[in-house]
């Protein structure tokens, strides 16, 4: 009886240690840590098996660990290389994209009655516009400082949490015996939450791809049957999918980036664009409810109630990290036999 009564403090004291690192995750803005860290420390698991073969366990896990920090040391290179290279191009550059935005507004505003289109201002060049650009940086100099205050904030975060997630990789080799019992207790529960999370990120790619394809045959089909050809078709796929595999923001970065270079060509065009893919980003609600609920063993309505309650309580932050929690949460459930 003394036994039962200690394991059942020792589960309770787990959850609460649990709880309460999953709320400060959210509430303190270290979702990008956690994610960044299970993120290293599943692709460490995933290379380590085709490596024992050769090697032993403990070296094995050394160099996935490498072989994953050269991958994200040679990915945020070839993306820095790629957009100092767009920027830098004639044919698609920045002045390009400038000029021809306005050179479509002053079509369109010619248009509109002279009561109106007097009133409305519209840079002759690009270096107008840039002008108009700097006066707007200025004048939300503070909401923009704040901004990238959070965003270096989260990328050092981010990349705490890689480094985090790649040293408990190479811990988990070490043996669990003569530990304290709520030691094992809190490992158990890590185990369970990097299991759910690796659920949701495989169904998270599957996401990103049927987003891609409905991307691809919108810009590649579509908009050419109708006589429309955006530039950097290719590369807009391409980033589509990539920044797909954030859930949620990835899908709101590639929609901007395509309303943008839709507007290159007509405003009709990047209308048409901002309703195709806003259509689409409301059906990745559905989309991730049904296949990562599927992955999860919930009914879709279960994960959007999860994501409707997260993205109420703690915003974005919330809807992205609502269905990692919502699966730690089942699994645990069905430990005890609850569900």
């Amino acid at each position: 009886m003394d036994c039962q009564n200690t394991s059942n403090r020792v589960t309770i004291a787990a959850w609460l240690v649990s709880a309460a690192f999953l709320f400060l995750v959210i509430t303190l803005h270290l979702l990008p840590a956690l994610l960044a860290g299970l993120l290293v420390y599943q692709l460490v698991n995933l290379l380590t098996p085709l490596l024992t073969r050769r090697l032993s366990d403990i070296h094995a896990r050394r160099v996935a660990v490498a072989l994953v920090a050269s991958i994200v040391v040679i990915f945020i290179t070839l993306a820095a290389i790629a957009t100092m290279a767009f920027l830098r191009s004639e044919a698609a550059g920045l002045p390009t994209i400038l000029n021809r935005i306005i050179e479509v507004l002053r079509n369109y505003i010619d248009l509109l009655p002279p009561s109106i289109s007097s009133a409305v201002t519209v840079p002759t060049d690009a270096d107008g516009l840039n002008k108009v650009i700097v006066n707007l940086l200025h004048k939300y100099s503070t909401e923009l400082g704040l901004a990238g205050k959070h965003f270096v904030r989260g990328a050092v975060y981010a990349l705490i949490g890689m480094v985090i997630g790649a040293l408990l990789a190479i811990y988990e080799i070490r043996s669990y015996h003569n530990r304290r019992p709520l030691v094992l207790a809190l490992a158990k529960r890590a185990g369970m939450l990097a299991e759910s999370f690796h659920r949701v990120v495989f169904a998270q790619v599957r996401i990103s791809g049927i987003n891609t394809i409905f991307t691809a045959i919108y810009l590649a089909v579509v908009l050419p049957m109708l006589g429309i050809h955006l530039p950097l078709t290719n590369s807009l796929i391409a980033v589509t999918f990539i920044v797909g595999l954030l859930p949620v923001i990835g899908n709101l970065i590639s929609n901007t980036i395509i309303v943008i270079v839709s507007l290159t060509y007509s405003p009709h065009v990047a209308v048409s664009s901002l309703i195709f893919l806003v259509s689409i980003h409301k059906l990745e609600y559905f989309l991730n409810a049904r296949i990562v609920g599927s992955r999860i063993n919930a009914c879709a309505w279960e994960m959007l109630l999860a994501m409707l309650v997260m993205e109420a309580a703690f915003g974005l932050a919330g809807l992205v990290a609502a269905p990692i929690y919502y699966a730690y949460l089942k699994d645990e459930l069905s430990t005890q036999g609850c569900v």
